[in-house]
């Protein structure tokens, strides 16, 4: 060791400093050190990640069976979608709100933008709803007991009762936009009515016998009474944005007295619900909330 090299001698030699080690590969046996927030959030992430999921499938169900928009499909049973049914109705509403206001902002009539309007609620959902609508007047028109009426309620063709209750209703929706007038207020009327028509729709699905023990009610399966709840209450919730509050409450009573009105008619007819008994509560229920609607305005 040469001299520059030595310690002096006042000083002894201090001994080296072990430096801090560096982060290895953590044993997976081994807990982690820090359990503070940040590893706490990273646990909270996959539960709050599962229910958006849930969410997003709930919606894409209501979406692709309610509407013919092209959506992802999804796998599940419809009435587990229960919740979800309202956004289907919110986006129904803002189709036909979009198409009655460029109407109005082309020139056309009132009356015209408010035909084009329900043409254009009933092309994104396929007249679904207007189907059943149909079918279950026709039933009800005919002779014979139970089984007489739920055989008609399979048969596709459309007879004289059936167009006859299309006309009125077709009729109801048109006169009821046209009269109410400005846009905006077109606008929130579409969107509480087809929101909550459509929100009703579980409580007859969780409530009422099914009148079938095949078919299109029997496939999509039953909602949970919490589902159907949560089904009004987010109904409500956009119609109270769509609209005043005293109107999506006045709105709200109006869709429960149809639902009511339909759901114990279809029970002494029909021993039940089916999916037309089911379109027939969504219709009598947006014509009871249009009418009701222009009461208010």
């Amino acid at each position: 060791m040469s001299e520059a090299n030595q310690p002096l001698p006042s000083e002894e030699p201090r001994p080296e400093e072990p430096r801090p080690e560096e982060p290895g590969p953590q044993d997976p046996a081994q807990p982690a050190a820090d359990a503070g927030p940040q590893n706490s959030a990273s646990h909270a992430r996959p539960g709050f990640g599962a229910a958006l999921a849930d969410w997003r499938r709930d919606v894409f169900l209501a979406l692709g069976f309610f509407t013919r928009l092209p959506i992802p499909a999804v796998s599940g049973h419809l009435g587990a979608a229960a919740r979800a049914f309202p956004f289907a109705g919110l986006i129904v509403g803002l189709i036909g709100a979009l198409v009655y206001f460029v109407a109005m902002e082309i020139g056309l009539s009132g009356l015209l933008a408010a035909l084009l309007a329900v043409a254009a609620t009933g092309i994104v959902t396929g007249a679904l709803h207007e189907d059943g609508w149909a079918d279950v007047c026709d039933a009800l028109g005919a002779r014979g007991g139970v089984e007489r009426r739920l055989e008609i309620l399979r048969d596709s063709r459309l007879g004289s009762y059936g167009g006859l209750a299309l006309i009125f209703s077709t009729s109801i929706k048109v006169a009821a936009i046209a009269n109410l007038g400005a846009p905006e207020l077109v606008a929130g009327a579409l969107i509480a009515a087809h929101t909550l028509a459509r929100g009703v729709l579980p409580l007859v699905m969780a409530r009422m016998p099914l009148a079938r023990s095949n078919g299109l009610a029997v496939d999509a399966g039953r909602p949970s009474i919490t589902a159907a709840n949560w089904s009004l209450i987010i109904a409500l919730i956009i119609a109270v944005i769509a609209v005043a509050p005293v109107a999506a409450l006045v709105a709200l009573l109006a869709a429960l007295a149809a639902t009511w009105a339909v759901a114990k008619l279809a029970q002494a007819k029909f021993g039940g619900y089916t999916g037309d008994v089911l379109g027939a509560v969504e219709q009598v229920a947006e014509m009871a909330i249009l009418v009701n609607l222009i009461t208010l305005t």
